[in-house]
This record gives C-alpha cells, sequence and structure tokens, in this order.
C-alpha cells in the first residue's frame, strides 16, 4: 500500500485561527493495511506571516493509539538518491518510530518482520516531505527504510528505545522476495558499504514479540 501527498490548508490574511478550531482540527490519522503502522497528517495553519503546525503532542498521539515514550530524537541529511536500509533493532532494544521530513522529500518504507503476524513480509509505503508535513509511524517489529527524492533532505525521527550498536540488524532494500517497487530518482543508488551486503530477507531472525 502506498499513500502519497495531502494539500495542506491554504495561506491567506483572511483567517485567524483560534486556538479552539486548532484543537479541534489538530491532526488526522489514517490506519493502514498493516496493523499498527498509521500516516498522520497535522494540520497547518497559515497566514500571509507563514504557518504553524503541531509535530507532536504525547496525549493526542495516545489518543489516537499510538502509545509510546519517545526518548530519543534523530536526524539525517541526505542527498537524492541516498537509501537507507532496511533497519531495526532487535530483542530488548527494539524501537518503534516517527518519522517525518522537515525538508526535501523521501519515499518511506515499513516492513512487517514480526513472527507470525498475518502480514509477515509485506510492506507500507508512503511520501514524506517538508511541504505535504506527514509523519509515518513505525511500531516495534518492523524494518524500515527509505530513498531520498530530492537533494539537501532533512529526515527527522523519533524512538522510544535508545540507539544500541550490538543490537543494529538489517536485510537489503531490493531483495526480490519483498517485492517492494523502489521509486526511480534519475541518478544512481548510493548507499553505504554495509547497507549494501546485509543478509536477505529469507535469511534474517524474525522479530519476536518479547
Amino acid at each position: 500500500m502506498h499513500f502519497g501527498f495531502r494539500k495542506s490548508l491554504a495561506f491567506g490574511c483572511e483567517k485567524n485561527w483560534t486556538r479552539m478550531e486548532m484543537e479541534q482540527i489538530a491532526m488526522r490519522v489514517l490506519d493502514t493495511e498493516i496493523s499498527g503502522v498509521k500516516i498522520i497528517e497535522p494540520d497547518v495553519f497559515g497566514d500571509c506571516r507563514g504557518w504553524f503546525c503541531e509535530t507532536y503532542n504525547e496525549a493526542r498521539y495516545r489518543e489516537a493509539g499510538i502509545d509510546c515514550s519517545f526518548v530519543q530524537d534523530n536526524e539525517s541529511f541526505s542527498s537524492k538518491g541516498v537509501i537507507r536500509g532496511l533497519h531495526w533493532q532487535a530483542a530488548e532494544h527494539a524501537q518503534a518510530k516517527l518519522v517525518r521530513v522537515v525538508y526535501g522529500v523521501v519515499w518511506d518504507v515499513a516492513v512487517d518482520i514480526r513472527r507470525g503476524s498475518p502480514t509477515f513480509g509485506k510492506h507500507v509505503s508512503v511520501i514524506l516531505s517538508g511541504a505535504n508535513k506527514r509523519q509515518f509511524f513505525i511500531p516495534r517489529g518492523f524494518a524500515h527504510g527509505f530513498v531520498v527524492l530530492e537533494n539537501h533532505t532533512l529526515f527527522g525521527y523519533k524512538c522510544d528505545n535508545f540507539y544500541c550498536p550490538g543490537s543494529e540488524r538489517g536485510m537489503r532494500f531490493n531483495d526480490p522476495e519483498l517485492g517492494i517497487k523502489w521509486p526511480e530518482t534519475g541518478v544512481s543508488p548510493n548507499l553505504s558499504a554495509k547497507d549494501s551486503s546485509l543478509p536477505l530477507f529469507a535469511e534474517i531472525e524474525p522479530w519476536k514479540c518479547e
């Protein structure tokens, strides 16, 4: 399943947003065909001065089913054609992620690697950009990756567990068994040596809920 672009609220000086109005339409949460994976569409309140957008509110997100205590924020800066993934952390170091793009554009994907899941090996993808301001919630038990579609892209994400180098895991982004149709970028894929040599899907140890 793939999700694309949603137009933000139009700018204009004729509208003065009240706090009550902003609280009533603060965001939309879209369920996907894979249980637990969600797409969040924060509303953007704009006028002739610019815009305002709430990017995270713990109480609202918990009400929407994103019941995580995020403990670490990360950013990556990439050029067009960079591919990062597919990554996850194992065992007690597993991480749920809430990802977004501050500026630029990525095509983002989550792959279900939960042992016994009815959607094991399936994936959901979404375009995230500084313009559409969408966010992608990826629960524990998923591999995550993205390809950068625009130069000077700043990617940010929240994690509910700390980074642990010894628990890093990954699999090949272009494994045919996964059936992921990565978009063309017009430039050669740019991967780290580590990501280029990751194992295939059939070779990984599926994630097991502790």
